[in-house]
């Protein structure tokens, strides 16, 4: 698959993954707090900001510096067929407290802090907005720098003023101690000090007026909006639409649709909710806005199927769907009412294969559509898939991720592992797909015409530490798919790593995000933020 990033050719060679940079790394033997665990990452369009959530309710910014030092911006360089000698680098730039824990009185249920996703907008005037949300409340940041002003110039015995609290700024006149006639200080003796500091009898010659000057810029975070009181269920995913106007929140039974200006109604596009919850079969597990089309998004349940929906005026509708139309049209944009099914997507389960566990490991942890909106990757707890939005009848690829887990299915039910929810990435050019697995590891996929691309990789300072080749078998380029061609990549029976060692499922890396035009990810293992490129 290819957006037109790069050849084919190239992207079927196998990436040399490189370690770039840690941010939080944990000592051998540090106790990690629960607080300090991230849970959500997020690179911007331009791949110059990465924003981190994690459990405490804060967000963390970095920025790029690279691009900086080599006197320009990225863009530009490639224009002029520039060779960048360094990897990419990141730096802190700032962090805030975007939720706190809650307390819901009228349920009698506690609202965890811990940032759930975070998903950026369109920044404007030089200033960086994202938004933030944990089980139920959603919040709209703006991070921009200001200007601190300082005074300077005050009329003070230095002296005398550093008893009386700081002076702002190094400009201070020296007045030499001296007293009026009638003794005292008196009211007009601007920037005295103290009352044994006065104007002498024959007046000041050097009293200056102080100066409000700004010198220093320091990150400011505030929150414009607070979008609550919508989801009765705890929200799973945040998307932006490409309009740049509207985004969507959903959870375990509906998606809404926000207005970023308006936040306090929200329009309700998916309800799964039956009349009768002993009729519920399935939830929602996520949502995804179509990157290109404003009026399209894709959401997945927990039964591993994916519909894909249009929010385009249908041809029947109620008075109801009417009545909704009218509020979309009045909150929203006129061009949003009702939305309907464009296609479902779901692989069939084959014949005598139905244990316990299928539905559990069938259920979507994450999707995400491809660059160019023509493919969705899915992540369940076995496999990553890929689907075409035009072939309904099944993946066009599946990629192999926990296959040696499934002797173990009742261990991992007994531990709640089999419940972990692992998320998916594609790279810019979409010929590589990556998720992450326990043992701090993550994997790598080729998907593009001839790839036989199969990486394991560890979240630590020396990636290929226990890389595992598994070879896979080449395939046709998507492009070129007449019917349904299955490929299973990335195959491993065995429950051990390259080195022999069990897999830790306490440690998994469950959180990660693809750099946006580069061979870049950024991945969570605990506490810390690992960058690695190729």
């Amino acid at each position: 698959m290819d957006n037109g990033g790069g050849s084919s050719e190239a992207a079927a060679q196998p990436l040399e993954w490189k370690f770039s940079q840690v941010f939080g790394e944990r000592t051998a033997g540090e106790e990690v707090q629960e607080v300090d665990i991230i849970s959500a990452i997020e690179f911007d369009k331009s791949g110059d900001h990465l924003a981190t959530g994690d459990r405490g309710g804060r967000v963390v910014l970095f920025e790029r510096t690279d691009t900086r030092d080599n006197g320009g911006q990225r863009r530009d360089l490639e224009m002029m067929d520039y060779s960048m000698s360094r990897h990419p680098e990141f730096r802190y730039k700032t962090e805030f407290q975007s939720h706190e824990p809650e307390f819901d009185y009228l349920k009698s249920l506690e609202i965890e802090e811990k940032i759930n996703k975070i998903r950026w907008c369109q920044s404007a005037n030089s200033a960086l907005y994202l938004l933030s949300t944990n089980d139920k409340t959603i919040k709209l940041w703006k991070v921009q720098e200001k200007k601190v002003k300082k005074v300077f110039d005050w009329n003070v015995h230095p002296e005398k003023a550093a008893g009386n609290g700081p002076i702002f700024g190094s400009h201070v006149s020296a007045i030499p101690k001296s007293y009026m006639a009638n003794g005292g200080c008196g009211e007009r003796n601007f920037g005295c000090a103290s009352n044994d500091s006065s104007f002498p009898p024959g007046g000041v010659s050097s009293l200056r007026l102080p100066v409000v000057t700004s010198q220093e810029t320091n990150l400011v975070a505030g929150c414009r909006r607070i979008y609550a009181h919508a989801h009765d269920y705890h929200i799973n995913s945040i998307s932006n639409n490409s309009d740049g106007e509207t985004f969507i929140s959903a959870d375990d039974l509906r998606i809404n649709l926000w207005n970023l200006e308006i936040s306090n109604q929200s329009f309700n596009i998916v309800d799964v909710k039956p009349a009768n919850m002993e009729d519920l079969t399935e939830v929602i597990t996520s949502a995804e806005f179509h990157p290109t089309h404003c009026n399209m998004l894709a959401y997945s349940s927990s039964k591993g199927s994916i519909r894909l929906i249009d929010m385009r005026q249908s041809a029947l509708c109620d008075t109801h769907s009417k009545l909704k139309q009218y509020l979309i049209a009045v909150l929203f944009s006129p061009y949003r009412s009702y939305q309907r099914l464009i296609c479902r997507f779901e692989e069939q389960e084959a014949p005598g294969t139905r244990s316990f566990f299928t539905e559990i490991i069938a259920s979507i942890s994450d999707i995400k559509f491809a660059r160019n909106g023509r493919h969705i990757l899915s992540r369940d707890y076995m496999t990553l898939k890929l689907w075409d939005i035009n072939m309904d009848s099944g993946p066009v690829a599946t990629f192999q991720v926990h296959e040696h887990l499934r002797p173990k299915l009742c261990d991992l039910y007994e531990n709640d592992s089999i419940f972990d929810k692992f998320e998916c990435c594609l790279s810019g050019d979409g010929g590589r797909v990556a998720t992450g697995s326990y043992s701090n590891l993550f994997r790598v996929f080729g998907c593009s015409e001839g790839s036989a691309e199969s990486t394991t990789l560890e979240a630590s300072k020396n990636p290929m530490r226990r890389q595992v080749q598994t070879p896979s078998r080449p395939s046709r380029p998507l492009g070129s798919l007449s019917g349904v061609v299955r490929r299973v990549k990335g195959a491993d029976n065995s429950a051990l790593d390259a080195n022999g060692n069990a897999f830790d499922f306490s440690m998994k890396l469950l959180h990660l995000a693809w750099h946006p035009s580069e061979n870049s990810i950024a991945c969570a293992a605990s506490n810390s933020l690992y960058m690695y490129y190729a």
